[in-house]
């Protein structure tokens, strides 16, 4: 009994450790840091990590806090507003895939990025809060306009020329219908040089308590890069956006718009 509460303490000291100050530790300076051995630290992470309390950066090794922390947080202080929400999955968001991260609202056929935390390399993506794109040529804007009430997505493209930003943007309102039905039953968007050229995004949804889609969350950069592992990307992002939901008080299934 002495033993398993002494585990549990470690555990908790381990968890502490991270701050906003001291994002992420190796194993033996984590174990330095606490007076404790690099053995049982390192038992300690794994086992966090088999939790998604912890999680590994597979490039350097090293150990930041997982996305199942926010869900604590989402249990405990519900009803945060929308930046105050999504900003700590934002920026596990960041941590975990490195690249840029974004929030936007849908503002009739444009999106405007409310939030944005920069990549971490030096290659990145160079982004505005505030900035304003076409939603048909987005992954958030897809996401938005995907989740929008049938009728309401009606008189939004009514009469609408989309305008062509690279040779791959979607134009045609038809495929344009398709590609948001696809969306809305897969609960993510995927854009490839459609906004610009050698870029990718995927985005997916950010839900209020009462399961409508308010906001979507993003991650973008460079193609070649984002191309390497975008399964896991995507995984990260559906995630990260599923934490933000429910620290906005959502914990249903969300409201289902398909026509």
């Amino acid at each position: 009994m002495g033993e398993s509460l002494s585990s549990v303490r470690n555990a908790v000291r381990v968890l502490k450790a991270f701050s906003s100050r001291r994002r992420d530790y190796g194993v033996t300076e984590l174990a330095r840091a606490l007076g404790m051995t690099t053995s049982t630290v390192h038992r300690l992470l794994r086992t966090l990590q088999s939790e998604h309390l912890v999680e590994q950066d597979p490039e350097t090794g090293r150990y930041r806090l997982g996305l199942a922390v926010y869900d604590l947080v989402a249990a405990s202080s519900p009803g945060y507003d929308l930046s105050e929400a999504v900003l700590p999955p934002m920026t596990m968001l960041r941590n975990r895939t490195g690249e840029t991260t974004q929030l936007a609202v849908l503002d009739g056929r444009e999106v405007v990025y409310v939030e944005r935390l920069q990549s971490m390399h030096s290659l990145r993506m160079f982004l505005d809060v505030g900035r304003r794109n076409w939603a048909h040529s987005t992954s958030t804007g897809k996401v938005l306009l995907a989740h929008l009430e049938p009728s309401v997505l009606d008189r939004t493209l009514e009469g609408w020329d989309p305008p062509s930003r690279t040779p791959f943007t979607v134009t045609d309102l038809a495929v344009l219908r398709r590609q948001l039905a696809q969306i809305r039953h897969q609960g993510w968007a995927h854009n490839v040089d459609e906004s610009e050229i050698g870029a990718t995004s995927i985005g997916a949804p950010v839900r209020d308590v009462s399961g409508q889609v308010v906001a979507a969350l993003s991650v973008v950069g460079p193609s070649p890069r984002m191309d390497q592992d975008l399964a896991a990307i995507r995984q990260a992002v559906v995630e990260a956006a599923a934490v933000a939901s429910r620290r906005l008080g959502h914990r249903g299934r969300g409201v289902d718009h398909a026509s």
